[in-house]
């Protein structure tokens, strides 16, 4: 049987990956795995999230496990973090990161009937993955114009009547990734109300809060729409908002009527046993320690805002370049760590084996990976290409 298998295709991501490890070339440059790294090339610990496993290690007397539905201060914690005192009647359960999340959110959408999920595209290339191992049909959305780097509200939109009621749209609650492009707050609420007309239930996929402009800031949107929606489901990540990528920390909330949440949490329960049964603990608990104390909470959030500094001005320097065609200019107004530049494959692969330069086949690059000696470089070989 094992021996039938046919071999799957890498996935692409992890095809750069392995191929900027192999290159010998000692000035390469890394755009391609989406990690924040310092001036130093490093992507260090956060210092609250060092003084919060120092807590733990001290006082935590056991390692059993946590409960199916995961650590509840956590769950509690993170949901005012990102809804305010609006998340406190929703139905939340702790996830294995925040893929896991999504695959949790994915299970449950299919459980309620959906049958399609709407892609705006570009996408993060393993949503679709996810929705079609769910067992739900993608339906791709045309979203943004690379060319012009700009949102296209009126395709998007034209797209919600290629699926039924009950069917659902993931949308990115900011940082965008590949594209940096985040919906305006008149875009989000353009969307709550065509949601609403066609009884479509968004499902947000927050990954990067604090990234873009500020913790609050870059969920305004996210709950600008929950507010005016009757149903929505959200998946949270904290791997990069407390750099703690290998630790697989998410969490899936659902926001449904009072008498719904049971049968929800139920069906949740029911999709993570199957999965994985227990969540895993140490992540949460760093993201619960620091939350919980005003000191650590604030010494992250000091830090966080160094990080976000960082990229502002790597996204000022490289709008500041002119390079011929391409409208860098743009770069600046763009959110996070990813912008997606509009070239050819070709081009990607001439700056990958002639220059070093390392990003995605569909030219995302992580903006939060450049640093500022590498700059002047990296324009030097858009220059060679564009």
């Amino acid at each position: 049987m094992l021996a039938d298998l046919a071999p799957k295709a890498p996935d692409p991501l992890l095809k750069i990956i392995k191929m900027f490890r192999e290159d010998p070339r000692t000035d390469k440059i890394d755009l391609g795995v989406g990690v924040y790294k310092d001036a130093t090339g490093n992507t260090p610990v956060m210092k609250a999230v060092k003084d919060a496993e120092a807590l733990l290690l001290a006082s935590q007397k056991t390692k059993t496990y946590v409960g199916q539905q995961g650590d509840v201060d956590f769950l509690r914690l993170v949901g005012q973090l990102v809804f305010g005192e609006m998340g406190r009647d929703f139905t939340s359960i702790q996830a294995v990161g925040g893929t896991g999340a999504l695959r949790l959110g994915c299970d449950l959408l299919r459980e309620s009937g959906a049958k399609r999920i709407v892609l705006p595209q570009p996408c993060w290339p393993n949503h679709p993955s996810i929705v079609r191992a769910a067992r739900l049909e993608p339906v791709d959305a045309p979203f943004f114009n690379i060319a012009e780097q700009r949102i296209d509200m009126d395709a998007l939109i034209a797209t919600f009547d290629s699926v039924q009621r009950g069917d659902s749209i993931i949308l990115q609650a900011c940082c965008h990734n590949p594209l940096g492009a985040d919906f305006s707050m008149p875009q989000w609420i353009a969307l709550a109300d065509a949601l609403n007309a066609r009884g479509i239930v968004p499902f947000l996929d927050l990954a990067y809060q604090g990234f873009g402009d500020g913790i609050d800031e870059d969920v305004a949107g996210l709950r600008a729409l929950v507010e005016r929606v009757p149903e929505a489901v959200i998946a949270v990540s904290e791997a990069k908002s407390f750099g703690i990528y290998r630790e697989r920390v998410g969490a899936l909330y659902a926001k449904t009527s009072e008498q719904s949440r049971a049968a929800t949490m139920s069906n949740l329960a029911a999709i993570a046993r199957a999965n994985y049964s227990m969540p895993p603990d140490h992540g949460a608990a760093i993201v619960r320690e620091v939350l919980n104390d005003e000191a650590l909470r604030q010494s992250w959030r000091d830090e966080l805002d160094t990080i976000r500094a960082h990229i502002k001005r790597t996204r000022a320097a490289l709008a500041a370049e002119r390079v011929n065609s391409l409208p860098m200019h743009l770069i600046a107004a763009q959110k996070g760590m990813f912008s997606t530049l509009p070239l050819t494959e070709a081009q990607v692969v001439t700056l990958r084996e002639t220059h070093g330069i390392y990003m995605t086949d569909s030219a995302r690059i992580n903006v939060a990976g450049l640093s500022e000696a590498d700059i002047p470089r990296f324009v030097e070989g858009l220059r060679a290409v564009a």
